[in-house]
């Protein structure tokens, strides 16, 4: 039987975004999407249906590149017979495994799928640019979660034919909108704010510690790779910050911790492609305050607080709004879940299944 071919050239564990997509769509012993997934080993162990690729020499810019690149073609080739394949899954335009796909299987039809990553890597990365417009040109089809997601590689790809571009929601897991974690445990009047998620520049989480570190009685608590956050602590006690490290919670302990806190911060200072866990957090009753930057402007709306994280006092008003007035709190939970409910995981795998229909 035919079956769908995708792959992801992070190793088995790696944090972020698009590996719990991954996962959700096509990683577990009765995936939505049946497909043979592949990704690079590490530490953690593979659990079907996963498979791993045994490739070295990992880079992002130069000839280095396109040499990692035919290496992981050839290990695609070897492992997957043409004849097996219905349609690849590019996961990104850019990085090593869509154009490993793209060489290895070039008669087949293909759907990708966008993530800001990818945009945001071939705007600074002149190789990685290349690989995005080679990808985009040769994919049958291009999904973008977002409609902010369609302007970005729109500016991009400025000679890319728009009929190309789908747009289709990511999703969170059916059973999070099922059956959410309890409602928030009480505290003590300590407002405590959660961050979650990578530690990079563009996740903006210096401004957001300036400015807990100017109010009283509140308490930041941070949800981040271990390696990024031993990196960015010395930072956090420069500034001041009184915060709390939970390490790199897995979704189910991390989904569980949002009834310990008051409101989730996403303070990302470029774009999101789409913002997955302040949709899970929305579905677990969790307030969301955001920088209102293109993709979380389309996914959260009025049903999230926007808020300018760059301006110290501006936030310190609105987190003393919020630390204050368990009304407005109320309201947010309320509109979040709401909101939550228009993206379960189960649509998305259906739209890209349909769509798979309609291209093969």
């Amino acid at each position: 039987m035919k079956r769908i071919v995708t792959a992801l050239d992070l190793p088995v564990g790696s944090p972020g975004g698009s590996v719990e997509l991954l996962y959700d769509l096509y990683g577990h012993a009765e995936p939505l999407i049946p497909a043979r997934l592949f990704m690079l080993p590490s530490d953690h162990p593979a659990k079907p249906p996963v498979e791993t690729l045994e490739v070295g020499g990992k880079c992002l810019t130069g000839h280095r590149f396109w040499t990692y690149v035919d290496t992981l073609s050839t290990a695609l080739a070897t492992l997957v017979k043409p004849d097996d394949i219905a349609i690849t899954h590019l996961q990104h335009l850019t990085f090593g495994a869509t154009p490993a796909l793209l060489r290895a299987f070039p008669e087949h039809r293909s759907i990708a799928l966008v993530h800001g990553t990818d945009l945001l890597t071939a705007t600074s990365n002149g190789t990685q640019g290349e690989v995005l417009r080679q990808s985009a040109d040769l994919a049958t089809a291009i999904v973008v979660p977002t409609p902010a997601m369609a302007d970005r590689l729109r500016r991009l790809t400025p000679d890319l034919d728009p009929a190309k571009i789908e747009h289709i929601p990511w999703g969170i897991p059916d059973h999070l909108l099922h059956r959410p974690p309890t409602a928030q445990a009480p505290h003590d009047g300590t407002f405590l704010l959660l961050y979650a998620g990578r530690l990079t520049a563009e996740k903006g989480v210096t401004a957001l510690a300036v400015a807990c570190a100017k109010r009283r009685n509140m308490t930041l608590a941070i949800a981040a790779p271990a390696d990024e956050y031993a990196r960015f602590s010395e930072r956090l006690r420069e500034i001041g910050c009184e915060h709390h490290y939970l390490g790199w919670l897995d979704r189910p302990k991390l989904w569980n911790s949002f009834r310990e806190y008051d409101a989730l911060a996403v303070p990302s200072t470029t774009l999101e492609a789409f913002g997955l866990v302040t949709v899970e957090a929305q579905a677990c009753g969790l307030p969301v305050l955001y920088q209102p930057v293109p993709g979380l402007t389309d996914v959260l709306g009025d049903t999230a607080l926007p808020t300018d994280f760059a301006n110290p006092e501006a936030l310190g008003s609105v987190l003393q709004t919020l630390q204050n007035d368990p009304a407005i709190r109320a309201e947010l939970r309320a509109a979040g879940f709401r909101n939550a409910r228009r993206f379960p995981i189960s649509s998305t795998a259906k739209a890209l299944t349909a769509l798979g229909g309609e291209i093969a």
